[in-house]
């Protein structure tokens, strides 16, 4: 099948869409603005319904709705608005809703900046709003990945009744590449016999609440949840791993970031320097796995992020002690070069 030359948030908007998105809910935000403005041209073509939200918390709540009555929905936003999103997702959680949430990330805190950067990790694996919940967040690395990932993700979300992240920034939503659409198989999903839809009469009415006054039922929906969250956990933590086996630095990055440092491998390689990589293509659930089983040959590991330091937290509860385990990181949208890491990588193994 060829492939079509594309923005990569233009190719996003289109895999959902593909896979079988009917209701999209947002509100402008830069870098992610060429997602509603595709859905706002393309979606009523496919027989859908777009709807620009006086904000974001209204786009959240218009998702829980529409949600609720059992159509497959999603919204986009960038770090600032996913920020006022948090109360709706954890309702979302609460209410065990399906839908996708696309954050294309910028710099922060605050309103920031419109460059590319990895600041929200926390926000993408911690939740954000209140209570005990997670989110299953899928990280591309490149536009090709960011479409077959946000199709998985609205499988997923149906499957589990929960909200899902595709965790993308501005470096992926506004390059181009080639990207290739085959058609997939429609998943064999349970009905959503808990939907809030008409029913003539034939059943009892649904109803979804969030409200869980007495202590007893409020702890036994967490525990429906967290048995829920260790099955994800078991069945759809992702990772890529590349030239481990040798590596004397093992280097982790997410996402965009892991493009870069698959040039600095290369680098490395150059100056008979051995480095793998280990990508976590799930922030959460996050890929302890590879992280546990280090070869005996690798010395350290490198954790390289567009942020001051988020998921390395994630890598040295992971790796646990048995290696050292340093970070290099650029904020506020600076993008780190090749060269700097592999300055860092020469530092650490004292080879400079």
């Amino acid at each position: 099948m060829a492939k079509t030359l594309m923005k990569g948030n233009e190719a996003l908007a289109l895999a959902a869409i593909k896979g079988g998105c009917t209701h999209f809910f947002g509100y402008p935000i830069t870098p992610q603005n060429e997602i509603p403005e595709f859905l706002a041209r393309e979606m009523p073509k496919a027989g859908g319904v777009f709807v620009q939200a006086e904000s974001e918390i209204a786009a959240i709540n218009m998702v829980f709705g529409a949600s609720a009555a059992g159509a497959r929905t999603m919204t986009t936003s960038s770090s600032p608005g996913i920020a006022l999103m948090q109360e709706g997702m954890s309702l979302l959680a609460a209410a065990e809703l399906p839908c996708v949430i696309v954050n294309v990330q910028r710099g922060g805190p605050g309103i920031g900046g419109i460059q590319p950067a990895q600041s929200d990790y926390f926000q993408m694996t911690r939740g954000g709003g209140n209570g005990d919940y997670r989110i299953l967040s899928f990280a591309p690395a490149t536009i090709q990945e960011s479409t077959e990932m946000i199709q998985d993700a609205f499988d997923l979300a149906d499957k589990y009744r929960t909200p899902v992240f595709i965790v993308s920034d501005g470096l992926l939503g506004q390059m181009m590449e080639p990207v290739e659409f085959t058609e997939r198989p429609k998943a064999s999903l349970p009905e959503k016999s808990w939907a809030v839809v008409g029913h003539g009469g034939k059943r009892k009415a649904n109803s979804i609440t969030t409200v869980r006054l007495a202590p007893e039922a409020l702890e036994q929906t967490n525990l429906n949840l967290q048995a829920k969250y260790n099955l994800i956990t078991q069945d759809e933590t992702r990772w890529e791993e590349q030239d481990i086996e040798s590596a004397e630095i093992i280097l982790t990055a997410y996402g965009s970031m892991s493009r870069i440092i698959k040039n600095v491998i290369a680098r490395l390689k150059s100056e008979s320097i051995t480095a793998g990589l280990i990508r976590p293509k799930t922030l959460w659930p996050f890929p302890a796995k590879p992280f546990q089983n280090l070869p005996d040959c690798c010395r350290a590991v490198l954790c390289v992020e567009m942020s001051c330091g988020q998921m390395v937290d994630d890598v040295r509860l992971a790796v646990n002690g048995a290696r050292p385990v340093d970070f290099y990181g650029r904020a506020g949208g600076v993008i780190p070069s090749p060269d700097e890491v592999v300055e860092k990588v020469k530092s650490l193994l004292g080879r400079n």
